[in-house]
């Protein structure tokens, strides 16, 4: 399971990472209406936004122990024991970025959609999808990894023949 984590920490570090000039390169959104703003904080609250980030936070955190630990004993029990102290610091940002998500959502929707999205996920069909979307996320995120390794892969053998055929010895 924390191998499965750290593989799907890593690919969001990629993806985030390869999302950010194109993100850099968008004129900046004017600010969001008060009323916008006002029904995606109730939009973020709807879909237990905060709870999603709160109970990944302990998987992220034992992601980053093999690195940090690095096989020591000493260091490992040190870990564990700092573990919940800074899980409850940083528990205690959420409102940062409860914040920052209804923006984004504010800066993307109007009120009405917004509305729109509330009204759905109090549905039984959108209260279901909130439920199965963390594990629909999980294999979805697998699936995705699993066709970027076999692309990847044949992505490479063909650049290789093509490589020899001209001649590069590879």
């Amino acid at each position: 399971m924390l191998h499965r984590v750290a593989r799907v920490t890593g690919l969001l570090v990629v993806v985030m990472s390869l999302a950010a000039p194109l993100a850099r390169a968008q004129t900046p959104a004017p600010a969001p209406s008060p009323e916008a703003l006002a029904v995606a904080r109730e939009l973020v609250t709807t879909i237990n936004m905060m709870d999603q980030f709160k109970a990944l936070m302990p998987a992220i955190m034992q992601s980053m122990k093999p690195a940090i630990v690095q096989g020591r004993s000493d260091v490992d029990h040190d870990y564990d024991t700092l573990t919940p102290m800074l899980l409850a610091g940083f528990q205690a940002r959420f409102n940062e970025l409860s914040e920052a998500v209804a923006i984004i959502y504010a800066s993307n929707f109007t009120p009405d959609d917004l509305r729109g999205l509330i009204a759905f996920y109090k549905t039984r069909v959108g209260q279901k999808f909130l439920q199965k979307s963390p594990i629909v996320t999980q294999q979805s995120l697998l699936a995705g990894q699993k066709f970027g390794q076999s692309v990847a892969a044949e992505m490479r053998q063909r650049i290789i023949e093509e490589l020899r055929k001209k001649g590069h010895d590879l």
